[in-house]
C-alpha cells in the first residue's frame, strides 16, 4: 500500500493558521472530521490529547506527529500539513514545529495499513526530505514526493535482499562481506565490528515513534560502525524478536519504550530504559552507553534497573502517583464490575424466592464479602505497591490492603498501604545494596519479602488498625448521641458519611449505626436504613451519570465502566465507585458527598422508612413512600452527576 492511499490530499493542509500547538490540534482535528475520517471528533481529541499527556509528539527537528488509535476514527488517514511560521509544540528540542503529521488509526486496522503508517514514521527521519516536504507548495507535490520516495525505499529494499543473498552466497564459499544490510531483523552495522548491542523501541499507541526510534537506532548505528539488533513493539506486536543469543552477545540493551516490554529476559545484562523519544533524538547518546556497558545492571528477580540508578527519563511526582494509582485501579476493577454484578443479581433472586435459595446464596457468597469483593482493596493495594516497587512489593501491599479491610481501615487505608508497600521495598534495595554479591540471591526470596511484610504489616497493626479503628467507633458513638437530635440533620450527615470513603470506616459507621438502630428497634426505625440506603446508591449512579451525559470529561474506558455503575448504584454498591473516586479523589467524593447528603436528608424530610438492610431498588417497594424514597434518590445522584460533570477537567486539559 502506498504513504499517500492513506495521506489523501482532500485533508492537507498547506498554510497552518495555527499559533499554538491546541490551535494546531484542533485545526487538524477538523480536517480529518471534514472528510468524513472520523466519527466522534471530541473522543478523537480525548485520545490525542491522552497520547500527548506521555510525552510530546513533537520530536524535533521541526516535525510533530500528534495520533491516536480509537474507535472514533473510520479510516485509517494521515493529516499532513505546513506552518510556515512554525509554532511552540513542545517539542524535545523547544524548537518550533513546522511539519505535522496527524495519524487516526482505528481501533482494528488492518496489517497492512499499520506497515504503511510504520514506513512513513521511518521516512521522517531523513532531514533532506523534510527539506523537501517544505518547499511544496500543492498537495499534488507532497503525493508525488512521498512517492518517489516511497519506489525508491523500495528499490533499495529489493537491492538489499539481493546483496543479503550474495553475501550467503559468498560465506558459503568462504568469503566475508565488510557491511551488513539493514533490513528488518537483520544485524546493522560493521560486520567486522566486535561492538554488539540490542535495542527494544515500543510506544503507547505503536504507530509512529516505535519505528522511527527503530530507524534513527539502526542509521546511527551505521554510521558508527557498531552492529545491532532492534526488536519493535508496535501495534502489530513484537516484531523482529530479539533471541536469547543475540541478548548474550550483547554488550548492552537499549530499551527506548514508554509502555511495558518483556524484561525478564535481559536480567544481568547492562540496560538502558529510556523514553522512545530518547531512541529518537539521543540515539548516538544511547548506543554509546550500551556499548561502554555505561548503563546498570538489570535484576529481573530482585527488582528492577532503577535499583542501580537508571536514568529512566524525567517524570513528575503527579504523574508518577498517577501511574501507580491506576495500576492497582486497573486490577481491581473486574473484581468490582464481576463481583457487584453478582450482587445485584443475588438481590433480585432474594426478592422473588427468599434468602434461603441455594442461588442467591451462591451468588452471595461467589461475589460478596467472603468472594470478588473480599479482594477488592488487597488487590488494590498489592498492585500500587508493585507499580513502585516491582515484584517484591506486591506481596506486602496485598498483605497491607488486607489488613485495611479487617480492621475498618477501608479503600483510604488500602491506598495508604499500597504506597507504603513499595517504597518500603524501594528502601529495602538501598538498604541491601552493599551486601556481598554472593548473597544476592536471598534478595527477592528471603529479605525483601521478610522485612518488607514485617515492615508494613507493623505500620498497618500499630497505625492505620488504632486510628482508623477509634475513628470509626467515635463516629457511632456521636451519631448514636444526635438520634434525638433533628431528624433532618442526622440523615443529611449519614447520607453524606456513606460517600465520605465509599465502604471505609465513614461509611461503615454510618450503615453500623442504621443496622443498630434497625435491629434493636424494629421496622419503625427503618429510616435511618432509608437515608444510607440512598446516600449509598447516589455514588455509583452519578459516576453513571456523569460518564453520560459529560462524556468529553471522562476516557473511553472509564465511560464504559460508568455504564456498570448504573446496576451497581440501583443495587446499592456504593463500591461501584471506588474506582473514579480514587483516580480523582477531590471532585468525586466531594461532588458525591453532596449529593448523598441531599438524597439522606431528603428520606428524612420526607419520613420515608425502608424495612430492609439491603438491596436498593430491589428493597424500594418495601418503603412506606417507595415512590419519594427512588426520588430522593434521583435527586442526589443528578445533584452529584451535575457538579462532577461540571467540575472534572476534560482530559483534553491534561498536558
Amino acid at each position: 500500500m502506498r504513504i499517500t492511499d492513506l495521506m489523501i490530499q482532500e485533508t492537507m493542509i498547506m498554510d497552518l493558521q495555527a499559533t499554538t500547538k491546541d490551535e494546531a490540534i484542533d485545526e487538524l482535528i477538523a480536517s480529518l472530521n471534514r472528510s468524513g475520517r472520523i466519527n466522534d471528533p471530541v473522543l478523537f481529541k480525548e485520545m490525542i490529547y491522552k497520547r500527548e499527556a506521555e510525552s510530546s509528539t513533537g520530536i524535533g527537528g521541526g516535525i510533530a506527529m500528534p495520533h491516536a488509535k480509537t474507535t472514533a476514527v473510520n479510516e485509517p488517514t494521515v493529516v499532513f500539513a505546513k506552518s510556515r511560521k512554525g509554532l511552540d509544540f513542545e517539542a524535545l528540542d523547544d524548537q518550533p514545529a513546522h511539519v505535522f503529521f496527524m495519524i487516526a488509526a482505528p481501533e482494528g486496522a488492518g496489517n497492512t495499513h499499520l506497515r504503511t503508517l510504520a514506513a512513513l514514521s521511518r521516512l521522517l527521519i531523513d532531514s533532506d526530505f523534510i527539506s523537501q516536504l517544505m518547499s511544496t507548495d500543492t498537495p499534488a507535490e507532497v503525493s508525488a514526493l512521498f512517492d518517489a520516495k516511497q519506489a525508491e525505499a523500495a528499490e533499495k529494499e529489493v537491492a538489499k535482499e539481493k546483496a543479503k543473498a550474495e553475501k550467503a552466497a559468498n560465506a558459503a564459499s568462504g568469503s566475508t562481506s565488510n557491511q551488513q544490510q539493514n533490513t528488518s531483523g537483520v544485524i546493522v552495522g560493521n560486520a567486522n565490528s566486535e561492538d554488539f548491542v540490542v535495542a527494544v523501541t515500543a510506544c503507547p499507541t505503536g504507530i509512529a515513534h516505535t519505528f522511527m526510534a527503530e530507524d534513527a537506532l539502526k542509521k546511527k548505528a551505521q554510521e558508527m560502525g557498531i552492529n545491532i539488533r532492534v526488536e519493535t513493539n508496535g501495534s502489530e506486536g513484537a516484531q523482529n524478536v530479539l533471541t536469547a543469543d543475540e541478548i548474550a552477545r550483547a554488550k548492552g540493551v537499549i530499551v527506548a519504550a514508554d509502555k511495558n516490554v518483556e524484561m525478564a529476559r535481559f536480567d544481568g545484562k547492562p540496560v538502558l530504559q529510556r523514553p522512545v523519544s530518547d531512541g529518537i533524538r539521543k540515539s548516538e547518546e544511547l548506543i554509546r552507553k550500551a556499548v561502554n556497558g555505561d548503563a546498570p545492571i538489570y535484576h529481573s528477580q530482585g527488582g528492577n534497573a532503577k535499583e542501580d540508578g537508571a536514568n529512566t527519563g524525567k517524570i513528575s511526582v503527579g504523574s508518577k502517583i498517577y501511574k501507580d494509582l491506576m495500576n492497582g485501579i486497573s486490577h481491581m476493577l473486574p473484581f468490582v464490575v464481576g463481583g457487584g454484578i453478582l450482587l445485584a443479581i443475588s438481590f433480585l433472586i432474594e426478592q422473588l424466592a427468599g434468602e434461603d435459595n441455594p442461588l442467591f446464596q451462591l451468588l452471595q457468597t461467589i461475589g460478596g464479602g467472603t468472594g470478588a469483593f473480599h479482594f477488592l482493596i488487597p488487590v488494590l493495594a498489592g498492585f500500587i505497591a508493585m507499580s513502585i516497587g516491582d515484584r517484591p512489593a506486591l506481596m506486602p501491599g496485598m498483605v497491607g490492603g488486607l489488613m485495611a479491610v479487617n480492621s475498618n481501615a477501608g479503600f483510604l487505608g488500602g491506598l495508604a498501604a499500597g504506597f507504603l508497600a513499595g517504597y518500603v521495598v524501594i528502601g529495602l534495595r538501598k538498604l541491601f545494596k552493599g551486601l556481598p554479591k554472593a548473597i544476592d540471591g536471598l534478595k527477592p526470596i528471603l529479605l525483601y519479602p521478610v522485612f518488607g511484610l514485617l515492615i508494613v504489616g507493623a505500620i498497618s497493626f500499630y497505625v492505620f488498625d488504632p486510628i482508623f479503628g477509634s475513628l470509626n467507633t467515635w463516629l457511632v458513638d456521636a451519631l448514636g448521641n444526635l438520634g434525638t437530635g433533628n431528624a433532618v440533620l442526622l440523615g443529611l450527615l449519614l447520607g453524606g458519611m456513606m460517600s465520605i470513603d465509599m465502604g471505609g470506616p465513614f461509611n461503615k459507621a454510618a450503615y453500623t449505626f442504621a443496622i443498630g438502630v434497625f435491629t434493636s428497634s424494629g421496622n419503625t426505625d427503618g429510616a435511618w436504613m432509608a437515608a444510607v440506603m440512598a446516600g449509598g446508591m447516589v455514588p455509583p449512579l452519578a459516576i453513571a451519570l456523569a460518564t453520560t451525559f459529560f462524556k468529553s470529561k471522562f476516557t473511553e474506558q472509564e465511560r464504559k465502566s460508568g455504564l456498570t455503575n448504573y446496576v451497581l448504584g440501583f443495587s446499592f454498591i456504593t463500591e461501584g465507585a471506588i474506582p473514579f473516586a480514587a483516580a480523582d479523589p477531590l471532585r468525586v467524593l466531594t461532588s458525591c458527598i453532596l449529593g448523598s447528603a441531599v438524597a439522606g436528608g431528603l428520606t428524612q424530610l420526607w419520613s420515608i422508612n425502608v424495612p430492609a438492610p439491603h438491596g436498593g431498588i430491589f428493597v424500594a417497594a418495601l418503603a412506606n413512600h417507595a415512590l419519594l424514597f427512588l426520588l430522593a434518590v434521583a435527586i442526589g445522584s443528578v445533584i452529584s452527576g451535575l457538579i462532577l460533570g461540571l467540575w472534572k477537567k476534560s482530559p483534553t486539559l491534561v498536558k
